[in-house]
């Protein structure tokens, strides 16, 4: 008959160092090894019965794993201020001031940068960084368009603002990420509801379209009618990202019967699914540029 494994029960649905429960005698190293126990990172274990999120993640981070002044950063620090779903495997980026040295560790990524006064708070019982910080790091690390998907959740959610992100990128003026952070903001729009509306939108935008209103509500004779993901209503045209939400079939259906009773009227409703905004973003493109030109003097 298989062993059973040790779970003492100081240990049971608990994140702990292996070393530490290994001096206290709770364990032994081959103990460690067994099915009981998942391990997270070097020495930073887990209770194998337990559902590892990636906040788990960070906290064991945060508590164990690099020096006091350092903060989870970038899309952890995000995640952590319901601005985004890292995956639980996905890197923990951590911020490190300039003059403090960390060894590399398998499931973190390290950036060395100045930690102003205020640029960091707590959050979840981990120091992270600010939410105004975490959008200036967020231009840093990441293309344009990623950096918009989280900013704008981070607008969504009232974590920040437009005003006071640029006021913080312009008090940084000359020091690098500054001015990624100031196009990043003026990208942002606190109204998207995914992340696929933020990639369409800014995707659309840095095509050359005009800036489409997000979430705008079409109303007939003060009564609601729909309200569209992007629309350009001066031009009566708008786009709507099909997402997995729509694998629900009721959701589906009314959203297809208030989109017919718009083009009953005298909207243009585009739609791109995953697939095509992935293989056809190009042929989509093309798409919105015929409708807005053939409701307006739009160039080509």
């Amino acid at each position: 008959m298989p062993k059973v494994p040790r779970r003492p029960p100081q240990l049971r649905g608990r994140v702990f160092r292996g070393s530490t429960a290994v001096s206290r005698g709770l364990l032994t190293r081959n103990d460690l090894r067994s099915s009981a126990w998942r391990p997270l990172f070097r020495d930073v274990y887990a209770d194998a019965q337990v559902t590892v999120t990636h906040t788990i993640r960070c906290a064991a981070v945060g508590r164990w794993l690099v020096p006091p002044d350092a903060a989870i950063a970038g899309r952890a620090a995000a995640g952590l201020y319901g601005c985004a779903k890292p995956i639980a495997n996905e890197p923990v980026d951590v911020l490190v001031p300039v003059a403090t040295r960390i060894g590399p560790t398998a499931g973190i990524r390290v950036h060395h940068g100045e930690i102003d006064p205020g640029d960091t708070a707590v959050r979840a019982g981990v120091r992270v960084t600010s939410p105004a910080r975490t959008c200036w790091d967020l231009a840093r690390w990441l293309d344009v368009i990623e950096a918009v998907v989280v900013i704008d959740a981070l607008l969504a959610s009232r974590q920040t603002t437009v005003p006071a992100l640029r006021e913080y990128a312009l008090s940084r003026a000359g020091r690098r990420g500054w001015r990624s952070l100031l196009r990043a903001v003026d990208l942002a729009d606190a109204g998207a509801e995914s992340p696929q509306e933020s990639r369409t939108r800014v995707r659309l935008v840095l095509a050359g379209l005009p800036r489409p209103e997000t979430q705008w509500v079409v109303a007939e004779h003060g009564r609601f009618v729909a309200r569209l993901d992007l629309a350009w209503p001066q031009f009566k045209v708008a786009v709507e990202y099909d997402g997995l939400w729509h694998d629900d079939p009721e959701q589906f259906h009314r959203d297809r019967q208030r989109l017919n009773r718009l083009l009953g009227g005298d909207w243009i409703v585009l739609h791109v699914t995953a697939r095509r905004f992935r293989e056809d973003f190009d042929g989509f493109l093309a798409e919105v540029r015929a409708a807005l030109r053939a409701r307006s003097r739009f160039p080509r």
